[in-house]
């Protein structure tokens, strides 16, 4: 697969080393070079240097041939925007952001956007190992 991931942090960064090590077309894009560190020695994919949120740059990025973009930034806003564009202006096949808000999950999910929760995800395992 031809996978787009926005956002360069822990997460996104080992999501791009897992891909990438599966084989897949990886590109990791991400608005500070600093995080880009984060990449291991072996990961082959791609780095461009932008803002996930900007037209041109997700073209740029080769978001017109990804299968998947992933939104994996800090900010709940900007993953749902760039989201947003991926699926609606690109067509882009399959588009999953992260958000940290569990509240917004369902807002996002009517948007057509398949969002995935950490917060909610995290307490419901806490919540296993307290009771279950």
């Amino acid at each position: 697969m031809n996978i787009l991931i926005m956002g360069c942090g822990r997460s996104g960064a080992t999501l791009a080393a897992l891909l990438d090590s599966e084989g897949h077309k990886v590109t990791v894009l991400d608005i500070s070079g600093a995080g880009f560190r984060r990449l291991p020695p072996t990961f082959h994919g791609t780095v461009v240097l932008g803002d996930g949120t900007d037209e041109d740059v997700l073209r740029n990025a080769g978001i017109s041939e990804a299968d998947a973009f992933v939104a994996v930034t800090q900010g709940d806003n900007r993953n749902i925007m760039a989201a947003q564009i991926a699926r609606v202006i690109f067509k882009t096949p399959k588009v999953l952001c992260r958000i940290y808000d569990p509240l917004r999950e369902n807002l996002y999910k009517n948007l057509g956007v398949q969002a995935i929760s950490p917060t909610k995800i995290f307490s419901e395992l806490m919540r296993d190992q307290i009771v279950g």
